[in-house]
């Protein structure tokens, strides 16, 4: 008889402790610090109920991180709340408060004795976490206490490449002064600059060259840092690389183009300026890609191959006139003709402004070119769809004595081309040759 009533001595609390649990965990979910510490209460259950294990293995703690409120988590750690309890998926209260970013927290966490190299499943450290999501403070906070500063999980990624990776300046610059491995690399060939770089934050990648990344490192495919950057159009830091001397200026990329020909239609002035001033020939073509394209059913096709082409010409099709100028300033070939016999004109047929198109009859002439197809610029933009400066284009080319009664190697005329267009680009074909015959009369003749 006394053993059942030690047994019922030792049970008893527990419905009350249940009871508790529910009262913590809404005025967690409510967001009220004074119904958390009304719920805790200041007596000998306060710290279990603090640490009382809820759905999927998570604490109240736990969930107070996931409410960003601080005032909730001080009111749980000074009822004795533990900070090293992972949930079922190995996730701590501090990983967590990481990965919210609150800093406030983090360092809160971190002064109650969070144990700040306890990682999760993937080896993933708070640092690490931090260091992504989180702000300088919370990352001064764990390298303050000690925190293993080139940890890796298990993708070999240290704290600084989960900085670089969002491009975070303000992590990276602590991670750096604490002595971070600025050339530390993955097993799959990514160095911090490469993760900084695929962000395309310009001033996290300038930190790490500034720091002494190895701006001739390759990653990837056997990609250059200069690469890299033009892959992610971050304009600034390749830059940077051109003029520090990250890559060869002349190299082809993925789809066998030269880093000329990506600034040069992308616009990029200054990035081209700096090409040409680190010996980038201004006539270099274009050729077959030298990676090897892995694919697969779900995953796609490598681009089909194209016509060796020069920076100038990639300009006109891109429709960007300034870079046109200044690289015919350089020294460009304005009279080049690719394989497939399109010239200047025609590649500006194809940029969608008419500012291009006009530059190019007047370096190239003749506004009726065709290529070997006997295809004019009036063919390509009476089969294509209707923009904006569709009608300029057409204007551009009639005043410049464009015709429209050429036939191409199929034996039709930009009008007969026009019979199976779109009627927005009909009309504007119209607008400009109000003399022509409409289409079917065209087409009767």
């Amino acid at each position: 008889m006394r053993k059942v009533a030690a047994l019922l001595l030792v049970f008893a609390p527990l419905p009350a402790l249940a009871h508790g649990a529910d009262d913590v965990a809404r005025a967690i979910a409510d967001d009220d610090p004074a119904a958390l510490a009304a719920a805790l209460g200041h007596g000998p259950n306060a710290a279990a109920l603090a640490n009382a294990e809820l759905d999927f293995g998570e604490t109240p703690l736990a969930r107070a991180v996931e409410t960003q409120d601080p005032a909730l988590v001080d009111a749980l750690l000074k009822a004795g709340a533990k900070t090293d309890h992972a949930d079922a998926l190995g996730v701590t209260p501090l990983l967590l408060a990481c990965e919210r970013g609150n800093g406030a927290i983090v360092s809160a966490l971190v002064a109650a004795g969070a144990p700040v190299d306890q990682s999760n499943a993937d080896a993933v450290t708070p640092l690490a976490m931090c260091a992504r999501f989180a702000d300088a403070e919370a990352v001064r906070a764990l390298l303050a206490r000690g925190a293993a500063v080139d940890s890796t999980d298990v993708r070999g990624q240290t704290p600084l490449m989960w900085a670089a990776s969002a491009g975070r300046l303000d992590a990276v610059s602590a991670l750096l002064a604490a002595g971070a491995q600025v050339n530390r690399e993955t097993p799959t060939g990514f160095t911090p600059l490469f993760f900084a770089l695929a962000s395309g934050k310009a001033a996290a990648a300038s930190a790490l060259i500034a720091a002494g990344a190895d701006v001739r490192h390759r990653g990837p495919e056997n990609t250059s840092a200069l690469q890299m950057a033009l892959y992610q159009k971050d304009w600034a830091a390749a830059e940077e690389l051109v003029r520090q001397g990250g890559g060869d200026v002349s190299e082809l990329d993925r789809e066998g183009r030269r880093p000329l020909h990506v600034a040069a239609a992308a616009g990029q002035g200054a990035l081209v300026s700096a090409l040409l001033e680190r010996g980038a020939e201004v006539d270099a073509l274009s050729g077959p890609s030298k990676i090897t394209w892995v694919t697969e059913a779900n995953f796609g096709m490598p681009p089909p191959p194209v016509q060796p082409t020069t920076a100038l010409m990639a300009a006109a099709k891109a429709g960007q006139a300034e870079m046109m100028w200044q690289l015919v300033r350089a020294g460009a070939n304005e009279h080049f003709v690719d394989g497939a016999g399109a010239n200047l004109v025609l590649a500006a047929a194809q940029g969608r402004n008419a500012a291009a198109l006009e530059l190019a009859i007047e370096l190239a002439g003749d506004a009726n070119a065709a290529d070997k197809d006997k295809t004019t610029a009036l063919h390509m933009l009476a089969a294509g769809p209707f923009f904006p400066e569709l009608p300029a284009m057409l204007r551009v080319l009639a005043a410049h004595g464009a015709r429209a009664d050429i036939p191409n190697a199929r034996g039709k005329t930009a009008l007969q081309v026009l019979t199976d267009g779109l009627a927005t680009v009909q009309a504007a074909f119209h607008e400009v040759y109000p003399d022509k015959p409409s289409t079917s009369e065209a087409l009767t003749h």
